[in-house]
C-alpha cells in the first residue's frame, strides 16, 4: 500500500500538533521536522480520508468541518495505537496487561493502597493508572481503551457493566472552627450531579459561593492555603483532622455518595476477573472502616 492511501501515526500526531498550536510552522518546530514535512503528512492524510482538514491563512491553519469531525477520532486513534505498542512491546514478565482509570479523589489514599496490593498478588500484570471525570472514563470504556473505571455518576451504556462498590461519606470541614457557617471562606466542590441535589436541599437559601472547584484535591489545597471550608471525603480529610489542620463542622449534614465501578460486560482479557474481585476486596475494607 502506498504512503497516500495509508494513514499512520505521525500523521495522526501531526495533525493534532497542527490543531494545538494553529499552525504547520509551529507545529513543525514542536515536532522537530521541517513544515515541509508537516504539509506533506497532512496533505496525505486529506488524501487517504479524502477530504480537506485545514484552510491556511495569514493566522495560521483553521479546521474546516470535516477536520472538526475528524479531530475526535484522531484523539482516540492515537490513544488507542500507543495503548497496543504498549501492550504488544510488554516484557515476557508480564502476562497482561489493565488499565484503569478514575476520578483524583478516589486516587487520593484509596485506590493507591490497591495498587500496592495487586502489585504484590500479581506482579505479573502491568496496570496503567489515569485520572478522568465522568465522561472522560465512560468515553475510554466505550472505546475499549480501559478496563475499569471508577466513578460518582456513570452512564449507562450498552456492552458496560455497572456495580456499586461503596458508599463514599462527605462531611463539611473547615480551617477555622470558631467561625460562623457559612461565610465567604466556603468553596462548593463540584462532586456531580448526585452531590449538587443533595447539597442544595440541604441548604436551599445558600447564596452562590465565591469558590467553586470541580475536584476536591484542590479544594483542599485552597482551603489549607487560604482558610475555609468545603465538602470533602471523610476517609480523605482523616489524617488532617489528626494533624489539627482541619476541623468538622458541628451540625452540618453528612452526604452519601455512591462509588460504582465500571467494567465490560464481554471482555477477552484474561486478569480482569481478577482484577474486579480485589476491587471487590478493597470495596468491602473501605465498607468496614466507614461503619
Amino acid at each position: 500500500m502506498s504512503d497516500i492511501k495509508a494513514m499512520d501515526i505521525d500523521q495522526i500526531r501531526t495533525f493534532l500538533s497542527v490543531v494545538a498550536n494553529g499552525s504547520f510552522l509551529e507545529a513543525a518546530s514542536r515536532l522537530y521536522v521541517t513544515q515541509s514535512t508537516v504539509s506533506t503528512r497532512i496533505q496525505r492524510l486529506e488524501s487517504y480520508l479524502g477530504v480537506t482538514l485545514f484552510v491556511r491563512n495569514r493566522s495560521g491553519a483553521a479546521l474546516t468541518l470535516s477536520g472538526h469531525r475528524f479531530l475526535r477520532h484522531a484523539k482516540s486513534l492515537l490513544l488507542t495505537l500507543e495503548q497496543a505498542r504498549h501492550d504488544i512491546g510488554l516484557p515476557s514478565r508480564f502476562r497482561a496487561s489493565i488499565t484503569v482509570g478514575t476520578r483524583i479523589a478516589l486516587w487520593e489514599e484509596l485506590l493507591p493502597r490497591w495498587v500496592g496490593t495487586m502489585r504484590k498478588q500479581a506482579p505479573n500484570i502491568s496496570i496503567r493508572s489515569e485520572i478522568g471525570f465522568e465522561e472522560d472514563l465512560m468515553r475510554s470504556l466505550i472505546e475499549g481503551r480501559m478496563d475499569v473505571g471508577i466513578m460518582y455518576t456513570p452512564q449507562h451504556s450498552p456492552g458496560l457493566q455497572i456495580e456499586h462498590l461503596f458508599d463514599e461519606t462527605l462531611a463539611l470541614f473547615t480551617t477555622d472552627p470558631d467561625k460562623p457557617w457559612p461565610n465567604d471562606d466556603y468553596i462548593y466542590v463540584d462532586w456531580g450531579p448526585a452531590f449538587y441535589a443533595l447539597h442544595s436541599s440541604s441548604y436551599p437559601d445558600l447564596e452562590s459561593p465565591p469558590q467553586t472547584v470541580n475536584v476536591g484535591w484542590l479544594g483542599v489545597q485552597l482551603i489549607l492555603c487560604n482558610g475555609g471550608s468545603c465538602f470533602l471525603p471523610m476517609r480523605m480529610t482523616e489524617p488532617l483532622v489528626k494533624a489539627g489542620k482541619l476541623f468538622h463542622v458541628p451540625g452540618s449534614p453528612q452526604f452519601r455518595l455512591p462509588t460504582y465501578m465500571v467494567f465490560p460486560r464481554d471482555s477477552d482479557s484474561i486478569v480482569l476477573p481478577q482484577v474486579l474481585d480485589s476491587l471487590r476486596v478493597l470495596a468491602e475494607q473501605q465498607k468496614a472502616v466507614s461503619a
